[in-house]
């Protein structure tokens, strides 16, 4: 199972990619919106990441339920495996904001939503979401696919999407700017 949301992950994370790179230029205004196969390939991304939820839930109980029948949690000595459940979990609440503040058809006629603060905020986090989640699991990830050399594919690997994962940042500010100031 842990193989299957690997590959999952890896599928995740290249629609996130195309997405979010595209959606940056959209906010932008460098681009134009509402691209039907963008609108598939982000439903598609969000069925998968549906399905590595579940996924990560029934390991997540595996776990709990090894560690009551061996009698102790050591939570300290687990704090990782804390974090990427947390960061996960927060990415599924961020992104059911993201899915109502960018949805916005309404007769058939897409229209855009109030981007406010606190929409800004939500997109903001996120983002930091994504990137806790990706940070504390690359090493995992490539460890599954039987990669040898890990620090130099997870630097690698770390240093574009945080690059790309900056870039959704800015594209989020600067679409809060184009709703708020100009």
């Amino acid at each position: 199972m842990r193989k299957w949301n690997a590959v999952l992950s890896m599928c995740i994370i290249v629609l996130f990619l195309v997405h979010a790179i595209a959606g940056g230029f959209q906010l932008m205004g460098l681009i134009p919106g509402g691209s039907a196969l963008l609108g598939i390939l982000a439903w598609v991304m969000l069925v998968l990441i549906l399905i590595h939820a579940i996924i990560g839930i029934k390991l997540t109980a595996d776990s709990l339920a090894a560690s009551r029948k061996a009698g102790a949690s050591y939570f300290k000595d687990n704090k990782l495996f804390w974090a990427r459940r947390i960061s996960g979990f927060a990415i599924f609440v961020f992104i059911l904001f993201h899915v109502l503040l960018f949805l916005g058809k309404n007769d058939g006629v897409y229209r855009l939503n109030y981007f406010g603060a606190l929409q800004l905020a939500t997109q903001l986090l996120l983002v930091l979401s994504v990137a806790a989640h990706v940070i504390t699991n690359i090493n995992p990830m490539l460890i599954s696919f039987g990669l040898k050399r890990l620090k130099e594919y997870a630097v690698d690997i770390l240093i574009v999407i945080s690059g790309i994962l900056l870039f959704i940042g800015v594209s989020f500010v600067i679409y809060y700017i184009r709703w708020n100031v100009l």
